[in-house]
């Protein structure tokens, strides 16, 4: 059962980042150095290739493998990122989330490591902006947590765009980076909606 999930969310997070890399690269043009999408589909693209390795894998294990292979190949900010994100999660247990609120606390636990590695915080117009809203909208037990996390994740990312960059690249824009929308909560935004698709199904 593990290794089926393991497999089918490896397959929706690549095919995702890959189906919006050229969207995530654009995103990033407007207020980075336009390589956002390029380097999240070279890193969910070497996941892939693994894929075999990491499915045979606990799941925790197979989370952290997955977060590593991002931090070794993805460049600039968001390989260190999404790798501690997924690290993070793997590390609160071997066995999937059997539970929402066990869900809610692998995410939390990668959020918090997020936030030590990037020294951000929610409202600084980062990948944060999305995930800790899913975070908050699955502690709240939610009758339809698949439906209540595809929400939250899409307004956090909407009020990615009135937010003034205060993190990496964008941040020297100063006021010039509101009105546009954060590359990292989009790519973030896109995963929490692969996910929740692989869920739907299972």
């Amino acid at each position: 059962m593990a290794e089926a999930l393991i497999r089918a969310l490896i397959a929706a997070a690549n095919q995702a980042v890959a189906a919006h890399r050229d969207e995530l690269s654009g995103l990033d043009r407007a207020i980075g150095d336009g390589d956002h999408g390029h380097n999240m589909a070279r890193g969910f693209g070497a996941i892939a290739e693994a894929a075999d390795e990491i499915a045979a894998l606990p799941f925790g294990k197979a989370l952290q493998k997955a977060g590593m292979t991002l931090v070794m190949k993805v460049g600039g900010a968001s390989g260190p990122l999404y790798g501690t994100l997924l690290m993070a999660m793997g590390k609160t247990g071997d066995e999937a989330p059997g539970t929402v609120a066990d869900a809610a606390a692998a995410l939390e636990a990668g959020i918090a490591a997020v936030k030590q590695r990037g020294k951000s915080d929610v409202g600084a117009k980062t990948m944060l902006d999305v995930l800790a809203p899913v975070a908050e909208a699955l502690r709240a037990a939610p009758p339809d947590p698949r439906a209540a996390a595809r929400a939250a994740a899409d307004e956090g990312l909407a009020a990615t765009r009135d937010m003034r960059a205060t993190k990496g690249r964008a941040a020297f824009l100063g006021e010039r980076s509101v009105g546009h929308l954060d590359p990292g909560a989009r790519s973030s935004a896109l995963l929490v909606h692969a996910v929740c698709d692989v869920l739907e199904k299972q």
